[in-house]
């Protein structure tokens, strides 16, 4: 008979937590970044987003929204429904990038990040690891 706990869904380890940490961190730096200049409007990102089929009246509310769906990420309260407004800007930059023909590079950029979104989270969320159980 083993008396040993099973471990519990509340519990992580630091060392998960600290990666999970380190990778949401970069996750929530790029995309600040990626927001601010959206709002900002800096002409770089104005003529990529031009490129890729968005009219230049809605880089600002993309912007925005990216923004807001940073900060409910960052929040531990609302970090799940931050990764899902986050997966879905992601998504949206996937399929904008595939429609646009752009460089295989830009699309799966964007993929990388959606997975690194909820990695990082994964890893410092005992929530997430209720709904979503891996086994060893």
């Amino acid at each position: 008979m083993d008396a040993t706990p099973a471990p519990s869904a509340d519990s992580v380890s630091k060392a998960s937590l600290w990666t999970g940490r380190i990778l949401s961190g970069m996750v929530v730096l790029f995309m600040v970044f990626d927001g601010v200049t959206k709002v900002i409007k800096m002409p770089q990102v104005m003529e990529a987003t031009v490129r890729i089929g968005f009219p230049e009246s809605t880089v600002v509310g993309i912007g925005i929204t990216l923004l807001v769906s940073v900060a409910l990420y960052v929040i531990p309260n609302t970090s799940i429904l931050g990764a899902i407004l986050l997966t879905g800007y992601l998504g949206g930059a996937t399929a904008a990038n595939v429609r646009a023909g752009s460089p295989l590079f830009n699309t799966l950029f964007a993929v990388i990040f959606g997975i690194l979104v909820w990695l990082g989270l994964f890893l410092r969320e005992p929530r997430l690891r209720v709904l979503i159980p891996l086994r060893r």
